[in-house]
């Protein structure tokens, strides 16, 4: 309510005051004009009457004197006094002459004897009561000189001017009720500009708001108003502005693969982009004032922004990100500019690159370079003892000749199968662009790749046939596919038995072609498992040397199934056998 409003009750009581302070100031003055003004009528009227009985007063004789004053007294309303020029009073219509005091030194009896009228307000020893004097110079009877006094009760002064005050204060009340309902209309008028423009001003700290404020009339509150508009319009310029670049902003970072991650100097979270939350498993978006602690315990990530807030200098560092599943980042810390060098205000900012791939392909390369090194090693090793040994002598010993020269081209054939395996396992990963696939029939695959391996099979005395055969098709690179086949039946000859088996069964499931190689042979532990597609691994070393594998065969089996959009999988007990599927989409 207006009434409640702190500035309406100043601005009413403000109003109140003054009218209140006006009005007794114009009722003082006005008292005290209108009283000095009925003085004055009173003494006028008193001169007035004195200058008509005066001259009568020459003609009565001495011993009347006191009758005369008496029978004046009720025609002049007035109480009726003669003195001589010494001061005695000779006559007096309201109090026995003889027993008054000497009136020389009276301020109206002086004034007479001097020869001029005088006048005077007192009290009157004589009857106790205010009195208005008026004195003028007279001629007694007899002929010597003396003064008439006409005196008036101040009562019928002071009654006259107690009914103009009255009137005064009446007037008064009913300005002062005037006046007061307008001070009442013109603050409530204020009051209501004043909390419209407080309302407008409160309401615009919302961004969404979108308000106007009513025109206002040309005083300071209307300029008021009007610079408030202004600034309105500017503010709501502004904050379309800052939203538009915050957009901007949250898209581009948004967008971005990289994690972006913003600290405050205390390591409460600013800002973080999907990418960083999806990483880390954040909930987006962030929440407001969150200690990083909560989103990421990572000591050297903490370490890292804290250094970098503190001196004022960027850093770069890789850290595995423990709330990222050991993920690798790249992360590149930069200070953010604040109020203080390092105080409140300032804070980091940083940027995540994922390089868990190039960490592992760094790993891999390393791997590749350590166990090519190593099976070259071996049999260069090889070659070169048994060359030395047959130039040293052994190339005329009939007895050992051969078998050196058989050991030579032994490990000659690993090495240049390890090339071949390794060019042909280049080719299958540098291809960027597909190869033309062909559909193929998934029997005659098999057949094929029986037919490839039957030589080593009977010198291994390892039976292989085809089990199962259904009529499918599958799409893909048919010599890479048979390829593939056949290092699964090579790997189940290799690692079995004399008279173990390898079946080949090709069947349709749904819209799936499974084509499962199956030996009885030693098997695959199940720690090996999951590693035994990787490069140059091998489950047992010195079989597969002894057979010349290069340790690539299953490597080359996966790459090339999963570039025909298929998948390669394996079930094996150790000492029991094992069973390879190849899915592939039916064609």
């Amino acid at each position: 309510m207006t009434v409640r409003s702190p500035i309406f009750r100043k601005l009413l009581l403000a109003a109140a005051l003054l009218i209140g302070v006006t009005l007794a100031s114009a009722d003082f003055v006005l008292t005290r004009y209108t009283a000095e003004r009925e003085r004055s009528r009173v003494q006028r009227e008193m001169a007035q009457s004195l200058r008509f009985i005066a001259p009568l007063l020459a003609s009565v004789p001495p011993q009347n004197l006191q009758k005369w004053a008496e029978d004046a007294d009720p025609k002049l309303g007035s109480r009726v006094t003669a003195i001589d020029s010494s001061g005695i009073v000779l006559a007096d219509s309201r109090h026995d002459p003889e027993t008054m005091e000497n009136h020389r030194a009276r301020p109206e009896i002086r004034a007479a004897l001097t020869g001029s009228p005088g006048s005077d307000i007192r009290r009157s020893a004589t009857l106790d009561l205010d009195f208005c004097y008026v004195a003028v110079p007279v001629v007694l009877p007899g002929g010597p000189r003396g003064v008439l006094r006409l005196a008036v009760p101040l009562t019928q002064v002071d009654a006259s001017i107690w009914a103009v005050q009255m009137l005064i204060l009446r007037a008064s009340a009913y300005a002062a009720l005037i006046a007061l309902g307008i001070a009442y209309f013109i603050a409530r008028t204020v009051t209501g500009r004043i909390r419209r423009i407080e309302a407008y001003a409160t309401e615009l700290v919302h961004a969404d708001y979108s308000g106007t404020l009513a025109a206002e009339a040309d005083d300071e509150l209307g300029s008021v108003a009007r610079s408030l508009r202004a600034m309105a319009d500017h503010f709501r310029k502004m904050l379309g502005l800052l939203a538009r670049e915050s957009s901007r902003r949250e898209a581009i970072l948004g967008s971005m693969v990289e994690g972006v991650l913003a600290v405050e100097h205390d390591l409460r979270i600013t800002f973080y982009n999907g990418a960083f939350a999806e990483a880390v498993h954040a909930r987006t978006p962030a929440p407001e004032g969150l200690s990083m602690l909560h989103v990421v315990r990572d000591p050297a990530l903490c370490r890292l922004l804290s250094g970098v807030i503190t001196s004022r200098t960027p850093a770069r560092e890789r850290i595995a990100l423990l709330n990222a599943g050991g993920r690798v980042f790249e992360v590149q810390a930069a200070p953010l500019n604040g109020q203080g060098s390092a105080g409140a205000g300032a804070g980091a900012i940083a940027t995540f690159h994922d390089i868990t791939e190039l960490e592992r392909l760094e790993r891999v390369r390393k791997d590749f370079v350590a166990n090519i090194s190593h099976e070259l090693r071996t049999p260069l090793a090889s070659i070169h003892g048994y060359t030395e040994t047959l130039l040293d002598g052994a190339l005329n010993d009939p007895e050992n000749n051969r078998k050196f020269l058989e050991i030579i081209a032994a490990q000659t054939a690993r090495l240049s199968n390890l090339a071949s395996d390794l060019l042909t396992l280049s080719e299958i990963e540098g291809e960027r662009a597909p190869v033309s696939a062909e559909r193929i029939s998934a029997v005659k695959l098999a057949e094929s790749a029986l037919g490839a391996v039957a030589d080593q099979a009977n010198e291994r005395q390892v039976r292989v046939v085809l089990g199962q055969a259904e009529d499918v098709y599958v799409s893909g690179p048919k010599f890479r596919l048979e390829r593939a086949l056949s290092n699964l039946l090579m790997n189940g000859i290799n690692y079995n038995h004399p008279g173990g088996e390898v079946c080949v069964d090709v069947r349709r499931v749904e819209t799936t072609v499974r084509i499962s190689v199956t030996d009885d042979g030693i098997g695959i532990a199940p720690q090996d498992i999951p590693r035994i597609f990787e490069r140059f691994y091998r489950v047992d070393k010195a079989r597969s040397r002894q057979t010349g594998g290069t340790g690539l065969g299953l490597s080359i089996v996966r790459n090339t199934v999963e570039r025909a959009g298929g998948s390669v999988t394996v079930d094996s007990q150790l000492g029991r056998g094992s069973v390879f599927t190849l899915v592939f989409p039916a064609a």
